[in-house]
């Protein structure tokens, strides 16, 4: 499968925002469920248990990186069902997430996924975006029933399309 790199990188103040946008077959509460129950994300990114609310945080283990340690995730800001807002404080780094939902239409949601790049997380765009291009799919994937993608596809395939957006 060839897939394309479907995501922007633009620079900020801080350093560069990572902009990735999914059109998603489900109302935007549906979509908003597939991205805060944890039900629902193990099916696509992983399992998570903690405290879900604004100003909690929650550990989660990336279901296809089993070899990694469970990442501990804050909530900056959870406003159902169109924003949120979390910062990984763990190994992974200081990512900045930031996930807006809208409707696009009467049965379908436009999901708009940002990683806030600063520091050294810009020049790593190029691992870091095939590996939300591929999570995110994962998601399509998980909400159409359709089949999951590989890795590989994304990996080293897309570096060189983020890579050249710096």
């Amino acid at each position: 499968m060839t897939v394309e790199a479907s995501g922007r990188v633009i620079p900020t103040e801080r350093g560069s925002d990572l902009v990735l946008v999914r059109s998603l077959a489900l109302t935007a509460e549906e979509a908003w469920a597939h991205l805060t129950d944890s039900e629902l994300t193990e099916q696509w990114f992983g399992p998570w248990e903690g405290d879900a609310r604004a100003g909690g945080a929650v550990r989660v283990r990336m279901r296809f990186e089993d070899h990694e340690p469970a990442i501990r995730i804050l909530i900056r800001a959870c406003e159902a069902p169109s924003r949120l807002v979390l910062e990984a404080d763990d190994e992974v780094g200081g990512w900045k997430l930031e996930l807006l939902v809208e409707e696009d239409g009467a049965d379908d949601a436009l999901l708009t996924f940002i990683h806030h790049l600063e520091g050294d997380d810009v020049g790593g765009v190029g691992e870091i975006g095939p590996g939300w291009e591929y999570y995110l799919d994962l998601l399509v994937a998980a909400t159409e029933g359709t089949e999951r993608p590989a890795f590989d596809d994304y990996y080293p395939a897309l570096r060189e399309a983020y890579l050249s957006q710096l």
